[in-house]
């Protein structure tokens, strides 16, 4: 008990200027744990994404932000046709970033 008064009596006498550095630190240290706990894995995450859209396609099954499953069959730089279902006249031209999944299509 005698321990927590003495350092009661010591954190009176303080300097203001301490308080400012401790609040300094916590900022700094909250940023940094905002860092490595959101914005680089998000980071990460994007370039995975990335990569797999990079090596999309012709003839890969993909499937779509909205659910649909389709195979790439015109790959351009920012957009990718995909034909759905068994129908062959149902072709729709949508962004890369759409594509959520890629598997890709068996060699012969």
């Amino acid at each position: 008990m005698k321990n927590f008064i003495l350092l009661a009596e010591g954190v009176e006498g303080a300097s203001p200027t301490g308080s400012w550095i401790m609040i300094i630190a916590q900022v700094a240290i909250l940023g940094l744990l905002l860092y490595f706990m959101m914005i680089r894995p998000q980071k990460k995450q994007q370039k995975q994404m990335e990569t797999l859209l990079s090596t999309l396609g012709k003839g890969d099954s993909v499937l779509t932000s909205s659910g649909f499953y389709g195979v790439v069959i015109d790959v351009m730089e920012e957009v990718v046709i995909v034909e759905f279902g068994n129908n062959k006249n149902c072709r729709i031209p949508m962004k890369k970033s759409a594509v959520v999944e890629i598997e890709k299509a068996k060699t012969e």
